[in-house]
């Protein structure tokens, strides 16, 4: 039997003609038409339907939406309160990250005004920033939920407070799950940057912006230590390209509108509050549970070495870029003389290997690891860094002085603490 496409569409176009004549051809024909119209109706009045909807549901975004309305901008307003003189006030983006959330208590702690700004993602267990949230919430910092490509949130903020400076953490932190998705890396550490950037050319006045590049800009340079004036154009994973493009664009907006601008390489932070995916976090909760660990070795069975930097001595050094960083010299967009464009190293200048960072967590969490030694994959990691932190030194007098034995010695103490174990690594009931 012909279907309904069939019967409207014959296979030989042109040649099919309708005899008057036939009468039940006329009705078929009659009944098919008005199927027809009626299938036209029924599908406009779907439309009309979810076109309401759709108004309907933006609509109700817009009534629920996480910020905006008085009681909000007077949060935002009490938080960027300067409480020092000389004081400075500054949105936090990432302010709920590891990072972040330490540098918005430091500023707090010495009277400056801050707001946070973060998305809360689930690139790690979302707990842990909320958690944070609520340390910062307790001494009185205000973080507003919401993702930095909303430029229209970017603009309200700054309509707000006139912010002097931005302290810009946010990001797709991470070398391997860029293999998993890579979108993801685009979207914040680029398309949000630029976001970002636009909202602070845009304002006046203009603030001062320092933002966190990375180490892994380096690749695969093999000189050591790693100087800013090094060759950085051979990133060994999409997180180093993504970081590397976030140096030239901001290069870009200092020298078109006049955008005070610092870009720090950070060199594998480490510490209390810090991230699950790091290694030395991962290596503590599998030892506790009497997983195994991987250690990865590079060619010949050397092995990898990083230049870990404790958490304390990284927020200062943010610090003294956000204190040096001069004055953002354009505003609403117009460029009105040269602005200080800089990059610094962050690290703590010694290298150490893995096993070596291993051992120091087995003292302290008085376990022995199931090492699994294999071959370093080609997902990104490079096999050692190590920084020169000389123009930091120079410029604001960055010095770091924790030790991996001191600095691991507090976060294992913390671990412990936050989640339930007593001082033998046995959880508590």
């Amino acid at each position: 039997m012909p279907s309904i496409e069939d019967e409207l569409f014959p296979s030989t176009p042109g040649k099919f003609k309708i005899d008057r004549s036939n009468r039940q051809l006329n009705r078929c024909f009659a009944s098919t038409s008005t199927m027809f119209l009626w299938a036209l109706f029924l599908i406009a009045l779907t439309a009309s339907y979810l076109s309401f909807q759709s108004f309907v549901d933006s609509g109700s975004r817009y009534l629920t939406a996480s910020w905006g309305g008085i009681q909000w901008e007077k949060q935002v307003r009490t938080s960027a309160q300067i409480h020092r003189s000389g004081g400075i006030s500054v949105l936090v983006t990432g302010a709920t990250g590891f990072v972040g959330s330490h540098v918005s208590l430091a500023l707090r702690k010495r009277g400056d005004g801050v707001v946070g700004l973060d998305n809360f993602n689930n690139y790690y267990d979302p707990s842990l920033k909320r958690a944070r949230m609520s340390l910062l919430s307790s001494r009185g910092i205000f973080v507003v939920e919401g993702d930095l490509n909303d430029g229209k949130l970017l603009s309200k903020l700054f309509d707000v407070v006139a912010f002097t400076h931005v302290m810009h953490l946010a990001a797709q932190a991470g070398v391997r799950y860029a293999l998993e998705n890579p979108q993801s890396y685009v979207h914040s550490n680029i398309a949000g940057l630029v976001n970002l950037l636009e909202t602070c050319k845009a304002a006046n006045p203009q603030p001062a912006i320092v933002w966190a590049s990375s180490s892994s800009v380096y690749g695969l340079n093999e000189k050591v230590p790693f100087s800013e004036s090094d060759r950085t154009d051979q990133p060994a994973s999409l997180y180093a390209a993504t970081k590397k493009a976030g140096e030239e664009i901001t290069h870009t907006y200092n020298h078109i509108y006049g955008l005070a601008i610092t870009g720090l390489r950070f060199f594998t932070v480490y510490g209390p509050w810090g991230r699950p995916d790091m290694a030395y976090f991962s290596f503590t909760r599998n030892i506790l549970q009497g997983k195994p660990i991987t250690i990865y070795r590079g060619k010949n069975r050397v092995d990898l070495a990083r230049d870990f930097t404790f958490i304390d001595d990284i927020v200062k050094g943010c610090l003294g870029s956000l204190d040096s960083s001069g004055k953002s010299t354009g505003s609403g967009g117009k460029k009105r003389g040269a602005a200080p464009y800089r990059i610094f190293n962050l690290g703590n200048t010694s290298p150490v290997t893995v096993p070596i960072l291993v051992d120091i967590l087995e003292k302290h969490l008085k376990v022995k690891a199931k090492r699994n030694f294999v071959e370093m994959p080609g997902n990104g990691d490079v096999p050692f860094t190590h920084a020169n932190i000389s123009s930091a030194r120079r410029e604001f007098g960055y010095k770091p002085t924790t030790d991996l034995e001191t600095g691991l010695k507090k976060f294992v103490r913390w671990y412990l603490s936050y989640y339930g174990y007593n001082t033998k690594g046995k959880l508590v009931q």
